[in-house]
């Protein structure tokens, strides 16, 4: 909860630190400030979970997810002064949103209550609508604003219609209450009916097949900065709260389930690696690829007992990547009008550190040895076929080296196409945010015990 109360106010001290023309401050306080914010967070490891009245609830699921969302949020606060250099006066709106935006996201994975995952994820989407629409100028942002705002609208209208129906089956939004009485032998159909409108309403969230048609357009019409968000820190919330919400009523629902979660995931790898091939805008391709993880991380709702672990891994070994892969997209395609891969011909000569931090995030995606992302494929491939779903990994597999194919498009247009363009000076937070991402991302490979052994 305190973590929770921090992060709002520290939200509100941007808006107020304005007010008195401190512009230039605001970045470098809310970056000491989400440090102090982590640290509070991650001493309340191993200590007894605080209730709150069980609306939030602080175990060790919630406590390491919040850790992963704030550390990603620093570094999307980092890149913001350059990014919004045009729009420098607004930038303490921006930097605050981005905070509540972390509040929702924080309060998505620790809610206890319902009616406090409703709030959480409500104040998520609303501050990922004004971000998405953000660059009022620009009529692709414009309409990627509207398409995310209405799909957003239509998915929280299954999650809120599936509450009333679990609602109306426990007579309670408490978890444990709905857990206890969701076993019960005589529980009612409204139950099971309630359960699949909210999955369907987090399928959208996490953007996985056939719920993922939003996601290429609204990804390629938002600012990059926001797509970087969306692509990342987005993408991991609501997959940490989908796991805690399937963890709570696994028990309650029909084998069944596992048959349609085994669809759907690959459903995601299959489309998704599939339409990334054929794409030439970067930040369209990086949507499908999106997609075909949100498949790959939807394999840990079979073994929600015993992959949350695996999920905390892959989700951080995936978002670093993506976070070090968009510091480099925004440096290059800053001020061009397009994202196509031909603006990263000859980045190898021009810029070789950034190319090279690049080629490690898109290797790490793709699952190649010595990064974090091959080593989460392994423990993910490992738990499941333990759990006996060997079509399921062999898919999986499969797709992995499809991915190798776009992903390496990418990489030879960097290092065999001759340059578009002269060399011109890195800023130093797009080196210093890139080569920090892709560091912890080498460092959790090297290391994965530290980040698996939290959970289990």
């Amino acid at each position: 909860m305190y973590t929770l109360i921090a992060i709002v106010a520290l939200g509100v001290l941007c808006l107020i630190v304005e007010i008195f023309n401190g512009r230039k401050a605001i970045v470098p306080i809310t970056i000491v400030g989400l440090l102090a914010i982590l640290g509070l967070t991650a001493t309340g490891f191993n200590d007894s979970a605080d209730t709150f009245n069980n609306m939030i609830v602080f175990d060790n699921f919630a406590t390491t997810f919040s850790c992963l969302f704030i550390v990603l949020t620093i570094f999307l606060v980092a890149l913001s002064p350059n990014f919004h250099e045009k729009q420098i006066t607004k930038i303490s709106d921006f930097i605050s949103i981005k905070l509540f935006l972390l509040s929702g996201g924080v309060a998505m994975v620790a809610f206890g209550n319902l009616s406090m995952f409703f709030l959480g994820i409500e104040i998520l989407s609303i501050a990922l609508y004004v971000l998405a629409a953000s660059d009022r100028l620009s009529i692709k942002s414009n309409e990627a604003g509207m398409k995310y705002f209405l799909m957003g609208a239509f998915a929280s209208g299954f999650i809120l219609f599936g509450i009333a129906l679990i609602y109306g089956a426990t007579g309670s939004f408490d978890m444990a209450t709905i857990q206890e009485a969701g076993s019960s032998a005589d529980v009612e159909d409204w139950f099971y009916i309630g359960a699949i409108l909210l999955s369907i309403g987090m399928l959208f969230k996490v953007a996985a097949a056939p719920f993922h048609f939003w996601a290429p357009d609204v990804y390629e019409g938002s600012p990059a900065l926001t797509t970087a968000l969306m692509s990342t820190l987005t993408k991991v919330i609501a997959m940490a709260a989908f796991f805690k919400l399937v963890g709570a009523m696994n028990v309650n629902l029909p084998y069944s389930s596992q048959t349609a979660i085994i669809v759907i995931s690959i459903l995601s790898m299959t489309i998704g690696n599939i339409m990334a091939l054929k794409q030439t805008n970067v930040k369209r391709m990086l949507a499908f690829s999106g997609i075909s993880h949100a498949g790959f991380m939807l394999m840990t709702l079979l073994a929600v007992t015993t992959s949350a672990g695996v999920l905390l891994y892959y989700a951080s070994a995936y978002a670093l990547s993506g976070i070090a892969a968009f510091a480099v997209i925004l440096y290059v395609t800053k001020d061009k009008d397009n994202e196509d891969i031909f603006n990263f011909n000859g980045l190898g000569k021009t810029s070789p550190v950034l190319a090279g931090v690049l080629t490690c995030s898109l290797l790490s995606m793709a699952g190649i040895p010595i990064f974090s992302g091959f080593f989460a494929k392994v423990f993910l491939f490992g738990q499941m076929l333990n759990a006996g779903h060997i079509v399921l990994v062999i898919v999986a597999v499969v797709n992995s080296i499809i991915s190798v194919g776009y992903y390496f498009k990418l990489i030879l247009a960097m290092y065999t196409k001759e340059a578009t363009e002269e060399a011109r000076p890195v800023p130093f937070v797009f080196h210093a945010v890139a080569v920090s991402a892709i560091a912890l991302n080498i460092a959790i490979g090297l290391y994965p015990s530290f980040l698996l052994d939290l959970l289990n």
